[in-house]
């Protein structure tokens, strides 16, 4: 079995469904004959799982491409579901940093649904793994702050790095008006749809456009401001090494690499695993370039904010708006608008040109003022862009791509390789419960962690 330690004994079970990666390891286990770790049709299943002796104790290092949704999330899980008697060394390389591709740039607009407000595939089970996320890099980045900072929780709108005053969603066509509201009546009790006419919509944002009487309001959906996010939930990774390492089990460490990528299978020698996270740019490795069936797509947003002179703030609880365009307010005087969509953009640059600057706010404006007039009264102060790795369409939605990819780029070693991508513009979403789903099946060598719906792309690549 790949990835093994020296004098590494392997022991296999059967796991009830219920039972969690983390119970499994301290469990009492009945050694029996291991089976292949490539995939198993559930993680249900009986699969074998790498115990690491007392005496070799040899460090697990893995290797983590891309710093932003998707590879702090899988670095936080690695952290916390790996063997704790096993030395462990995280190495992270992202050429800018921490949130400097599009994740860092992303609106944050997080709920549990789709355009017209129905509950996506495993909708529930990536809101609560988002969420914890979230509260954990809110502990982190607030863990040494004053009592008053503390009180706010983040609420501070010059600093803000989760807004909690729901999302509001207009209906502007009649087309499918009737599906949504059919829609809203299956929603999670932890992020309610309710369904308002247009005096209630009103008395939340005084000036929205709702033209049909209807609008779709989610009280617990969130904002969130990307960039503070990452680089707190970085930080508490670094904690959780640290708290790790003093508990005196064994040694754990995370580095930051800023530098690129060339290749894969000479990265790979250095490493138990290598998880590619690094959204469309993951498309440009050179092992995976033209086999992943990705479309790229570069968004604009741009960075409002209303004049000094001008008195009237968007309401202070004023939710954030999704429609054509979305709003994504950052406080009273100041919100993002987003995004535009250039296909078969290779550019993941996030600087914008004068004239991918023109063309962009044309748009943006346009689409803004129709639902939210008064944004005609705020002045752009800035505009920044991002490339999204925008997944094929399946019956159950456009879903990520994960996996092992050992076999595609012609590495010889049985779970080396794995892919995490394609994230769309919901990795805000995602990244939470996929990232620990990945993680399982890293530290296990076992595919079968992962839902079949996630790895069927590879059934339609050539090897």
């Amino acid at each position: 079995m790949a990835l093994l330690p020296q004098n590494s004994i392997i022991f296999s079970w059967s796991l009830k469904p219920k039972s969690t990666f983390t119970a499994l390891l301290g469990s009492s286990l009945n050694t029996k004959k291991s089976i292949s770790p490539r995939r198993l049709s559930s993680p249900s299943s009986l699969f074998s799982i790498r115990c690491y002796s007392v005496l070799s104790q040899r460090p697990l290092r893995y290797a983590v491409l891309g710093a932003g949704y998707a590879g702090l999330s899988v670095v936080w899980h690695l952290l916390q579901h790996s063997p704790k008697e096993a030395p462990l060394f995280i190495d992270i390389y992202d050429e800018i940093g921490i949130g400097g591709g599009a994740s860092g740039m992303s609106g944050g607009l997080l709920h549990p649904y789709s355009p017209k407000v129905k509950l996506l595939w495993k909708g529930e089970e990536c809101w609560k793994e988002s969420l914890n996320l979230l509260r954990i890099a809110e502990n982190a980045k607030f863990s040494q702050s004053s009592n008053v900072e503390k009180q706010d929780h983040g609420q501070n709108e010059n600093n803000f790095m989760v807004r909690r005053r729901g999302i509001l969603r207009p209906a502007l066509s009649s087309k499918n008006m009737d599906t949504m509201i059919n829609n809203a009546q299956d929603f999670l009790a932890s992020c309610r749809i309710e369904t308002i006419n247009r005096e209630s919509a009103h008395n939340l944002v005084p000036s929205l456009f709702v033209p049909l009487d209807v609008a779709f309001h989610m009280p617990e959906a969130v904002n969130v401001h990307s960039q503070y996010y990452l680089e707190a939930l970085y930080t508490a990774c670094q904690n959780a090494a640290k708290d790790l390492s003093t508990s005196g089990v064994a040694h754990k460490e995370l580095c930051l690499h800023k530098k690129s990528i060339d290749g894969l299978l000479e990265l790979a020698g250095e490493y138990d695993a290598v998880i590619i996270c690094l959204g469309a740019r993951a498309a440009f490795l050179p092992e995976l370039s033209g086999r992943l069936p990705l479309r790229t797509c570069r968004g604009v947003i741009a960075r409002l904010r209303i004049d000094d002179h001008v008195r009237e703030d968007y309401p202070d609880h004023g939710p954030s708006i999704l429609a054509d365009a979305w709003l994504a307010i950052q406080g009273p005087r100041d919100l993002h608008v987003g995004a535009t969509w250039e296909w078969k953009s290779r550019n993941y640059s996030r600087a914008v040109s004068e004239g991918e600057a023109t063309k962009a706010l044309e748009e943006l404006l346009q689409k803004a003022s129709t639902v939210y007039p008064g944004i005609k009264k705020w002045s752009v102060r800035g505009l920044s862009a991002g490339l999204r790795a925008m997944p094929p369409l399946t019956p159950q939605g456009s879903l990520p791509l994960l996996g092992c990819v050992d076999e595609l780029v012609g590495c010889k070693e049985a779970g080396k390789l794995w892919l995490f991508t394609g994230l769309g513009s919901r990795g805000l979403l995602y990244h939470g419960w996929l990232g620990k789903v990945i993680a399982q099946a890293v530290l296990s060598g076992i595919e079968g962690f992962i839902p079949l719906e996630l790895t069927s792309w590879k059934h339609n690549v050539e090897l």
